[in-house]
């Protein structure tokens, strides 16, 4: 028997989440079974738990969608019992059993053997959320966004995505400019690496196709029209990097900056992500991220915990990364 988080819905009590013991014979099809030893809250999560969002596609639902553990049984070429795995997405948490339980069954193809130097622990405080901020980083350097073309702003600075994208592009040489409707983060954000802080207000009224020219790069996961007023004030030949849709799916622009500026708008996709690029991602994550900044936007929680902590995540009461020891 181990513990886990169950979802369900059904016309008697409605959709509800809990904490209950699940058997082994339970978990899904798979040929790896891993021993989980820590996982995380990230929105999807929250959402998921909640019922706030449609992230749950078949029920009962185990949610989670990231988790770090051992491998206890593998029928994959590819991995090995005893063997450090994270995984991030495929649907882990909306389709398939996730990773707020001590035991989970997957697709070995979507492990990634855990990086020399980051500890399980670690690789759950990065998350989702980081191994996203640095597929966007890598999206600005693959369009060619180096230091020395101009700042990069990065939305919703306080979570999750943008406080690890703050600390990793600081440490990558970057100028980075946060925005944030919290202000009293302010402090927080600047010990991450930022540079100066804007408030959100300035991003959220209807803006004009074109305004000056601010940054050179751009981290975007609020969508909607803070992403629509950051395209408008990109440089020239600028990279905008858009992961995110906290403030809503529209976009509300014009197709000035891309047309007049020739601003690129780069989708970044975490979730079905090709193997050899989350690799590559995790590799750099080993290389680039500060670990001390990591812990210093970290808390820790216990599974049970993590019923409670979701409604304040979607509420924006949450800062940097939320870990959870699903084991205690």
């Amino acid at each position: 028997m181990f513990n886990s988080i169950l979802i369900d819905k059904d016309d008697a009590d409605g959709y509800r989440a809990a904490l209950q013991q699940m058997d082994e014979a339970q978990l899904p099809d798979g040929d790896v079974t891993v021993r989980v030893l820590y996982s995380t809250l990230n929105y999807k999560d929250a959402l998921a738990i909640t019922g706030r969002g449609p992230v749950v596609r078949r029920f009962p639902m185990v949610p989670g969608i990231d988790f770090a553990g051992v491998i206890e049984q593998s029928d994959s070429a590819r991995h090995r019992v005893g063997d450090l795995v994270v995984l991030n997405g495929w649907g882990v948490g909306e389709t398939h059993w996730g990773g707020l339980a001590q035991k989970a069954r997957v697709n070995g193809d979507w492990l990634v053997p855990l990086p020399n130097g980051i500890s399980p622990r670690h690789a759950m405080a990065i998350g989702t959320a980081g191994y996203t901020a640095m597929l966007c980083i890598m999206a600005l350097q693959e369009h060619g966004v180096t230091p020395d073309k101009g700042s990069i702003v990065v939305t919703g600075a306080a979570g999750g995505v943008g406080s690890i994208a703050i600390a990793l592009l600081s440490k990558l040489g970057y100028t980075v400019e946060a925005v944030t409707g919290r202000a009293q983060e302010a402090t927080f954000l600047k010990s991450l690496g930022a540079a100066e802080i804007l408030s959100r207000d300035e991003f959220t009224a209807p803006g004009k196709p074109l305004v000056r020219e601010r940054w050179a790069g751009a981290i975007d996961v609020v969508g909607s029209r803070v992403l629509a007023n950051v395209c408008a004030g990109m440089r020239y030949g600028g990279v905008v990097a858009a992961c995110g849709l906290a403030g809503g799916m529209d976009f509300p622009a014009t197709v000035a900056p891309f047309i007049l500026r020739g601003v690129t708008l780069a989708g970044i996709d975490s979730v079905m992500c090709p193997y050899e690029r989350r690799v590559e991602a995790w590799r750099q994550l080993a290389e680039h991220l500060d670990l001390a900044k990591l812990d210093q936007l970290t808390e820790e929680i216990s599974l049970a915990d993590a019923l409670r902590v979701a409604p304040a995540l979607l509420e924006g009461k949450v800062r940097g990364r939320v870990v959870i020891d699903v084991n205690r």
